[in-house]
């Protein structure tokens, strides 16, 4: 049985991918950190500290790394690197991210890349665009595995695929991360809505107006709010949406507008695909890599608003995919979790050692 330490096993990619239905393959909890807070806590991966993963890497025949190493130093990576090297421990990198969408200094997550991508086994990304960057950066072949569903097959399954008498425009500033910018595509989306008989909503987390929040921005809050004196703009303000409240949300908008001036893949218009509704998505990163979609002109510095409001009436246009493509997700996940089982076997030489799970 091969033993893999995915980090962080717990993040909803990870496990939803990891191939936990094939009898060869045993997925390792995550370590439960130091001072870890509450009893799912995944964050700082224990594994991604040498001296933890140089105490437990015998316990290990594969890791694959995913995501969680914001923090982590290149140096401290390298030292990760040798680690695994020096106990013949592959390493499959997934390269989610070109561009952290958590900080608009890309710097070190380039100097970070430079790290793991060569030194990989194995490199996954889940775009040809972004394979395309990959070799032209570092020279190296990266496999390409689509993004899966996000939303539960049997939401996919059952969803309302029909339009919205009154077409509803969805943007979702959730806790304004660095790369998002709503205000910059809402005056837009408004009169782009009213030509259209649409209507738009703008959701904020409200961990902005929270002083006690990491999140506490309340003057990019308050702008966002004073749309609401629109009368086709409806702003609501609530905590950070649990799975079920995500997919009510998303059975309530027709189109979103994700206003990403920075980034590479979003799983965010992945459960927008799941459950009928057009994603608008800038023409940065690799996003409209993932699969055909709306497009408009949106960058770090850049914005074409002509380029948003013809996207939202290519979006309001669009027919909604039929009920069968919840068959063509359960497809492709099988397809997905079968191609990293066989890529674990071949790193490994198929059995790998019969391990219990890395000690807390």
């Amino acid at each position: 049985m091969i033993a893999v330490a995915s980090i962080p096993a717990a993040h909803p990619y990870a496990a939803g991918v990891a191939p936990t239905d094939d009898p060869s393959v045993r997925l390792l909890p995550d370590p439960r950190p130091i001072d870890a807070t509450t009893p799912d806590q995944w964050w700082p991966p224990r594994l991604l500290e040498p001296d933890y993963l140089r105490a437990h890497v015998d316990d290990i025949d594969l890791v694959h790394l995913h995501f969680g190493f914001d923090a982590a130093t290149p140096e401290r990576l390298a030292e990760i690197v040798h680690i695994l090297r020096e106990s013949s421990t592959p390493l499959v990198f997934t390269v989610h991210d070109l561009h952290n969408p958590h900080f608009a200094d890309a710097d070190l997550h380039r100097r970070q890349l430079d790290v793991l991508v060569p030194a990989a086994d194995a490199v996954l990304t889940l775009t040809t665009a972004a394979a395309r960057e990959i070799e032209r950066r570092w020279g190296r072949a990266a496999t390409v595995t689509p993004h899966p569903h996000v939303a539960p097959l049997d939401l996919v399954a059952a969803v309302d695929r029909q339009r919205s008498a009154t077409p509803v425009i969805g943007v979702h500033a959730k806790t304004l991360r660095a790369n998002l910018d709503p205000e910059a595509v809402v005056p837009t989306l408004v009169a782009a809505a009213s030509a259209r008989g649409a209507v738009v909503r703008v959701d904020l987390d409200d961990a902005l107006f929270d002083h006690t929040s990491h999140w506490y921005a309340p003057e990019r809050g308050e702008r966002l709010l004073a749309f609401a004196s629109h009368p086709d703009v409806d702003v609501r303000v609530h905590g950070r949406f649990t799975d079920d409240e995500l997919w009510q949300y998303l059975s309530e908008i027709d189109v979103a507008v994700l206003p990403y001036r920075f980034g590479t893949h979003s799983g965010w218009m992945e459960a927008c695909r799941d459950l009928a509704v057009v994603p608008i998505v800038p023409d940065t990163g690799c996003f409209a890599d993932q699969f055909p979609c709306p497009t408009f002109t949106f960058g770090p510095d850049l914005f074409d608003p002509d380029s948003l409001d013809a996207a939202v009436g290519d979006a309001l246009r669009r027919p909604v995919l039929d009920a069968s493509f919840a068959d063509f997700r359960r497809h492709q996940l099988a397809a997905i979790r079968a191609e990293h089982a066989d890529l674990y076997s071949s790193l490994t030489g198929v059995t790998g050692r019969d391990t219990a799970a890395v000690p807390a």
